[in-house]
């Protein structure tokens, strides 16, 4: 039954109406900001620090200095984690001299300065993460048996899931933009960046923070399916 279920879902057309677009919008968004940061990883500052000397810098400047700063695998894989304070930052990021090195590592710092100020939608997003972790496993299997068997009250508990992912989302965009924000704000000030190199620096970080904002649309898009599907508005029982 439930192969038969991943058939008539996967030829939906009602998904493929709701979907595709924000879907092809999220993966233009990813290629986009891949290629805007590999070819402004190929300009060199002319500071010539990298991008760990730059956070480091950052983070002194803002009176932080309990942030381990360390690298992590993977391209553009570069976050903070408030849980253990450590700024874990890629190696083409960690030890590239580029502009785009440094504007990704001042936005992860960003984040760091965040925390170290209460900043209340990283507090929000950071409450957030394991009740999300826990609702989103949960949400599919809802909506699943709950279709299957007629059960409104599951469908409408996998809603309730599935809308805690998508408040997640939508917290995580003002997280990102301030944190690149304030990224610029300090690589201007601090001299760490001469004034034009400031604009192609808000190029990537513009288009790292699409990708955010596209997420967010895929996600407000499933779940209008999921309800559309499940007939809580009326239209199947």
């Amino acid at each position: 039954m439930l192969n038969l279920v991943g058939f008539i879902f996967w030829f939906d057309f009602t998904y493929i109406l709701i979907m595709l677009p924000f879907l092809l919008l999220a993966g233009w968004a990813a290629m986009r900001v891949k290629s805007t940061f590999a070819k402004y990883s190929q300009v060199p500052s002319k500071s010539g620090l990298t991008g760990k000397e730059a956070a480091e810098i950052i983070l002194r400047a803002s009176g932080i200095y309990d942030v381990t700063i360390r690298p992590v695998p993977g391209l553009l894989s570069d976050h903070y984690n408030p849980m253990n304070k450590t700024l874990n930052l890629s190696p083409e990021v960690l030890n590239g001299r580029s502009i785009a090195a440094i504007g990704v590592a001042a936005h992860e710092a960003g984040h760091a300065i965040q925390h170290a100020r209460a900043y209340a939608p990283l507090q929000i997003r950071a409450a957030l993460v394991p009740i999300v972790g826990f609702g989103s496993s949960l949400a599919f299997p809802m909506f699943l048996f709950g279709i299957l068997f007629h059960i409104k009250s599951l469908i409408l508990i996998g809603v309730i899931f599935y809308s805690l992912a998508v408040v997640f989302h939508l917290v995580t965009l003002p997280v990102e933009y301030d944190a690149s924000w304030r990224a610029i704000k300090i690589l201007e000030s601090s001299g760490i960046l001469t004034e034009d190199e400031i604009p192609p620096v808000k190029k990537v970080l513009s288009a790292a923070g699409f990708t955010y904002v596209a997420a967010t649309l895929v996600a407000i898009a499933e779940l209008l399916y999921w309800v559309l599907r499940s007939g809580l508005l009326g239209g199947e029982e």
